[in-house]
């Protein structure tokens, strides 16, 4: 997302719809395929906030969809679009990322260890076998 925000930067005042359009539907295309992978981490990871999580996503999506609307009606949403982007990577990041990252690696590190197991011997002793 940084860089679709950085590609609105540098479009500036010598708009080039094509571009501004191509950037809209990769913010888009990008956010739902993160989302999504984001949204599985959560769901294995049995993180008891996930629904409303998604449900962040979900709405971030339909705005920037609201956005891709409004340009396709003809009005200039680049310098809006920028400052919300920016602002929500970074609040997103901060804030609802954040809380899930201990859920997600407590669950890599049972996995980790559950393969442990049925090997037979942790990682260190495999290396000496």
């Amino acid at each position: 997302i940084l860089d679709y925000i950085n590609e609105i930067d540098e479009i500036g005042i010598a708009t080039d719809r094509a571009r501004i359009k191509q950037i809209l539907d990769n913010i888009i295309d990008y956010t739902q395929s993160h989302f999504t992978f984001e949204e599985s981490l959560q769901e294995e990871a049995g993180y008891k906030y996930r629904v409303p999580h998604k449900r962040v996503h979900d709405l971030f999506i339909k705005r920037i969809e609201s956005y891709r609307t409004s340009f396709e009606q003809g009005n200039s949403i680049e310098k809006e679009l920028h400052e919300v982007l920016s602002k929500w990577l970074i609040n997103h990041i901060q804030h609802d990322d954040a809380d899930y990252v201990g859920a997600v690696k407590l669950n890599m590190m049972g996995i980790i260890k559950e393969n442990e197991k049925k090997k037979g011997k942790n990682w260190f002793a495999r290396f000496f076998s």
